[in-house]
């Protein structure tokens, strides 16, 4: 069962350990990442050095489900574009937002930005 979808923010808090790592540390075992967020988790782990199979070898031992990113959630991913806008958030951001509205189940965020928002989506900011 999905608990909650996690923004490449969320996620690289917990692998970085910086603040807010330890409320999703118990939620990884239930948790879902789509393949666009962790394209960019994997993009800031070789930024800071690591290789992609070492990237890989890290998103792997934490056995989190990832799902992938379809046309279905790219079509729902640009039409919150509009009302995400004024926020300023990514095509990963409304990635992850369109896939936890998919799955019915929060979104969860280091960025506080997004607590602001009203996408139909319960968003949990880390931090």
């Amino acid at each position: 069962m999905n608990s909650c979808v996690l923004d490449a923010s969320a996620l690289l808090a917990y692998l970085l350990e910086e603040p807010g790592y330890e409320a999703i540390a118990g939620l990884l075992d239930r948790a879902v990442i789509n393949a666009v967020n962790l394209a960019e988790v994997v993009a800031k782990l070789i930024d800071r050095g690591a290789t992609e199979i070492q990237a890989r070898q890290t998103i792997h031992n934490l056995r989190i489900n990832i799902l992938p990113f379809d046309e279905v959630l790219a079509f729902q991913s640009a039409a919150l574009r509009s009302a995400t806008k004024e926020a300023g958030l990514s095509l990963g951001d409304r990635a992850c937002l369109a896939t936890a509205r998919r799955l019915g189940v929060p979104a969860l965020t280091a960025d506080r930005q997004w607590s602001r928002l009203r996408v139909g989506v319960r968003v949990q900011v880390v931090r």
